[in-house]
């Protein structure tokens, strides 16, 4: 300590060798194995040196009766000679002491010992600062003063030495016997037993505590407590899987890394905010109730410390490289800083509380500011698709998949969260993203829906730009059917994306998807339907054989055609497949049969019909049960 460097080489002088010392019981247990002999004389000389013991203690308490009158000024101002006895009865006795070795939970008092030694400790504190005060200029008493002042600063530093063991070593001793052997597990885990110190560790550690402050030893005090306790709670958000790590190393971190560490701060922020701080505050009320101010003071610097370190991490991650990716971590330290902030209010005293809620405003800013940049940047992620290679059979596009989960994710997990933050942190005026009559609605929704719908908006336009890409005008409808349905599955998936949207724009891509469905079957069936127009097949009344061959081989060519072409297309959405197959079959079914049961009685049996006839109405339903599933099989022979 600062106030006396060799006060360490003057407490360990002794009659002992603390390292190489055997207890009292088990040397005398040793001996007695060994020589009965030898063995009843130890125990003789224990006894007697146990009466030594008692002698002296009468003799320190006999001895500091009569200082006391000298204290009280009833004995003038001459120092009497007792006052040298007892000097030498305190050295006697805490020269015999053994410091024990530092091993774990072993205090450096045995309980016995701390009744006589506290009280010598109190003693020696009024008696220095009796002779300090009125024989300051006395030369001749300054002898007599420094060997009391040497005398003064052993007992604090092998008092110190205890405060420091019993603040380090008891609490883990004292833990699990706090802890209530009816308590479960669960009840053990949601309500740790945090600092662990016994009611008994406690008082003695008050006590300590009081002697060392009046004994004008408040600094060193006040520094074991605050190193130690600070070396504690750190061990504890080790555990939970928090390391204190520099900004730098923060700021050098691959992402990957960075994010493992997120985790174990939200659980350590969390463990702070609602078990350790306030456990901490009442440590230090406990331990220097004598002196509030003390203790306020002491936790307010021991925990600012702490909190801004906590803070620092996730300014840090704040300040990292910005990617879509990263917005759900940056969502969790946003909701941890937010739900968690009242702890501050409660605890620490108004100047330090106004400091350090000023900072976590401010960290919690930087981290809702860079969330809207990263959920901003999904829309430079949609834009930078420029690919122009079409996704094969009018898939839904990755783009499509990426950015509908993303969104989904978003909303499920934080809607609360972003709408906060982007009520909160968005510097942008709401906007007309739709540019048509429902801009009104737009003025009424939140600042996150606007971005949400504006992402969304911006998704269909590349999504049109990417039909294009299909020189098929029919693939290029499947292609917008499949990407509408699977958008539209998803908003019906997400109460919070339906909500933000609202039911008017759901049921105008629920209608834009219909028109699809019909582009689609105008573009391919219906054109397949020409080839049955009755129109010119009959003249005067005679049904015209050339036509009528003419109109067949060229329904069997197209339908050939279209089952080749349309049997690698894909519908992915299993529903939208079977109602596609019906939709399809409702048309060309109904009106094959019709044709094929009126003229296929005017072609000659045999070799005429099966040359114009190949397919039966349920070869063509067969036929198109198989279309949309990606298989590129060839068409199979017609049925006898």
């Amino acid at each position: 300590m600062n106030h006396n460097p060799d006060k360490s080489s003057s407490f360990k002088s002794g009659d002992h060798d603390h390292k190489n010392s055997v207890p009292r019981t088990e040397s005398l247990k040793s001996s007695k194995e060994k020589d009965p002999a030898a063995a009843d004389k130890n125990e003789t000389n224990e006894q007697g040196g146990e009466a030594k013991e008692a002698e002296i203690k009468y003799t320190l308490e006999k001895a500091w009766e009569d200082i006391q009158h000298f204290l009280s000024g009833e004995e003038g101002l001459e120092i009497p000679d007792i006052i040298d006895k007892y000097l030498d009865l305190v050295e006697h006795k805490v020269s015999r002491l053994e410091v024990p070795e530092k091993s774990k939970g072993c205090p450096v008092l045995d309980p016995e010992d701390d009744g006589w030694f506290h009280k010598v400790v109190e003693q020696m504190s009024k008696l220095h600062r009796h002779v300090s005060t009125v024989f300051k200029s006395d030369s001749n008493r300054g002898p007599l003063i420094n060997r009391i002042g040497r005398i003064h600063q052993r007992v604090m530093s092998y008092l110190e030495d205890e405060f420091r063991v019993l603040l380090e070593e008891s609490r883990t001793v004292e833990a699990a016997a706090d802890q209530s052997p009816d308590a479960g597990q669960d009840q053990a885990k949601e309500e740790p037993n945090f600092p662990g110190y016994s009611k008994q560790v406690l008082a003695t550690l008050n006590k300590i505590s009081k002697l060392m402050i009046s004994g004008g030893y408040e600094f060193e005090c006040y520094e074991v407590y605050m190193v130690t306790r600070r070396n504690t709670i750190e061990e504890t958000l080790n555990k939970l899987g928090f390391e204190k790590i520099s900004l730098d190393d923060i700021q050098r971190m691959q992402w990957e890394a960075m994010e493992r560490e997120i985790p174990p701060w939200v659980r350590a922020f969390k463990e702070c905010a609602n078990i350790y701080f306030s456990a901490e505050h009442k440590l230090a009320q406990t331990i220097f109730s004598d002196n509030p101010s003390v203790a306020k003071s002491l936790f307010a610097n021991l925990i600012r410390v702490l909190f801004l370190q906590l803070l620092n991490f996730a300014e840090a991650v704040a300040l990292s490289k910005r990617s879509t990716e990263k917005l759900f971590k940056f969502l969790d330290i946003y909701e941890t800083l937010q739900d968690h902030s009242s702890a501050i209010d409660s605890l620490f005293p108004e100047e330090c509380a106004k400091e350090l809620k000023a900072e976590l405003t401010a960290t919690r800013s930087k981290i809702g500011e860079t969330a809207i940049c990263i959920f901003c940047d999904l829309e430079n992620s949609i834009k930078s698709d420029t690919g122009r290679t079409p996704v094969p059979g009018g898939a839904v596009h990755p783009l499509t998949r990426y950015t509908m989960n993303y969104l989904k994710y978003a909303c499920d997990e934080y809607k609360d969260t972003l709408e906060q933050v982007f009520k909160e942190h968005s510097t942008s005026k709401p906007r007309d993203y739709q540019g048509n009559s429902q801009s009104n609605n737009d003025e009424n929704q939140s600042p996150f829906s606007r971005h949400l719908i504006k992402i969304m908006d911006l998704l269909d336009s590349i999504l049109e730009a990417k039909s294009k890409l299909y020189k098929d005008v029919a693939l290029s409808n499947i292609f917008m059917m499949n990407n509408g349905r699977y958008i539209l599955q998803k908003i019906k998936g997400s109460p919070e994306i339906h909500q933000a949207m609202g039911d008017n724009r759901y049921k105008k891509r629920s209608y834009e998807l219909r028109n699809y469905h019909q582009s689609y079957k105008r573009e391919t069936w219906m054109k397949l339907l020409d080839c049955l127009n009755m129109e010119g097949l009959n003249v005067n009344g005679k049904v015209v054989k050339p036509a009528l061959k003419e109109r067949f081989k060229s329904f069997n060519a197209k339908f050939e055609e279209i089952h080749r072409t349309q049997s690698s297309w894909v519908v992915s959405d299993k529903q939208m497949q079977s109602e596609l197959r019906v939709s399809i079959a409702g048309v060309i079914i109904p009106a094959y049969r019709s044709f094929l049961g009126r003229f296929s009685g005017y072609l000659t049996p045999g070799r005429q019909t099966e040359k114009y006839i190949k397919f039966q109405p349920e070869d063509i339903e067969a036929y198109i049960e198989g279309l949309f599933d990606g298989s590129t099989s060839s068409m199979p022979r017609r049925k006898a």
